[in-house]
C-alpha cells in the first residue's frame, strides 16, 4: 500500500487510493439464476452476436464453468464462448438450441434491454443493480477507471459504486432506466450492513465481443 501511495502521489488528483473497509472478493456463493458446475451466478444481459443469442455475465463466473442451466440441474441452456478475468471481468454465453427455456427476465435484463451506454456514467449518478440473490438495489458511482485487486489477479477499468451485493450476485446487471451500464465484478460488505461494489463496464464487453442489446 506504501509502494502504491508513493506512485500515485506522483500522478497528482488523477489517481484517488482508497482502503476498503474489508477485502474485495468476487462475489461468489452456490445457487442462483444462472447454475453452473457447482457454482451459481446471475446473468447480466442479453447480447447478439451475428444474430445469435448470447448473454453476458462475470468472467470469473466464466472461468468456473463451461455449462450452464436456468435452475439446479436442470436442463442446459447455454456453454461459455468467451470468458475474460482477471484483467477484465465479463464472460460470453452462447444460449443452446436443445429446447431449454433460458431464465425468466430479471427486472435489470428486462428494463435495460433497449439501449447500452456509450459514454462513461459521470461520478455521483444515480444507478441500480440486479442480482439473484438481493434483487435490485440502488445508489450512486463512487469512482470510475477503477482497479481492483482479487486474490486471482487485478482488474481495472471498473465503476466504483455504493451500492451493496452479495455472494452469488456476481454477473448481474448495473442499470439506469433502459441504459445498461455494468456487469456486477465483486465488493466488499453486503446488503444487511451496507459496502460497496465495482462493475464491469458493459460497453467493454459488448465492443470486445462484437455484441449488441437487443
Amino acid at each position: 500500500m506504501r509502494r502504491a501511495a508513493r506512485v500515485t502521489r506522483a500522478l497528482g488528483d488523477t489517481v484517488v487510493v482508497r482502503r476498503a473497509a474489508a477485502p474485495f472478493t468476487p462475489l461468489a456463493a452456490g445457487g442462483d439464476a444462472i447454475w453452473g458446475s457447482g457454482v451459481r451466478c446471475s446473468l447480466g444481459f442479453d447480447v447478439s452476436v451475428s444474430g445469435a443469442p448470447y448473454f453476458l455475465t462475470a468472467g470469473h463466473c466464466g472461468n468456473d464453468s463451461w455449462n450452464w442451466s436456468g435452475t439446479q440441474g436442470g436442463q442446459e441452456i447455454g456453454q461459455t464462448f468467451d470468458s475474460h478475468f482477471p484483467g477484465t471481468d465479463y464472460a460470453l454465453v452462447q444460449y443452446g438450441d436443445g429446447g431449454a427455456d433460458p431464465p425468466a427476465p430479471s427486472t435489470s435484463t428486462t428494463a435495460a434491454s433497449s439501449r447500452s451506454l456509450r459514454r462513461p456514467t459521470p461520478t455521483s449518478a444515480s444507478v441500480q443493480r440486479s442480482g439473484s440473490t438481493t434483487g435490485v438495489h440502488g445508489g450512486t458511482v463512487t469512482g470510475l477507471d477503477a482497479t481492483v485487486n482479487y486474490q486471482a489477479g487485478s482488474v481495472s477499468g471498473l465503476i466504483d459504486t455504493d451500492v451493496c451485493a452479495a455472494p452469488g450476485d456476481r454477473g448481474g446487471s448495473l442499470f439506469d432506466g433502459d441504459t445498461a451500464i455494468g456487469l456486477t465484478s465483486g465488493g466488499s460488505g453486503d446488503c444487511t450492513f451496507g459496502g460497496e461494489t465495482s462493475f464491469q463496464p458493459v460497453t467493454a464487453a459488448l465492443a470486445a465481443e462484437g455484441a449488441t442489446i437487443p
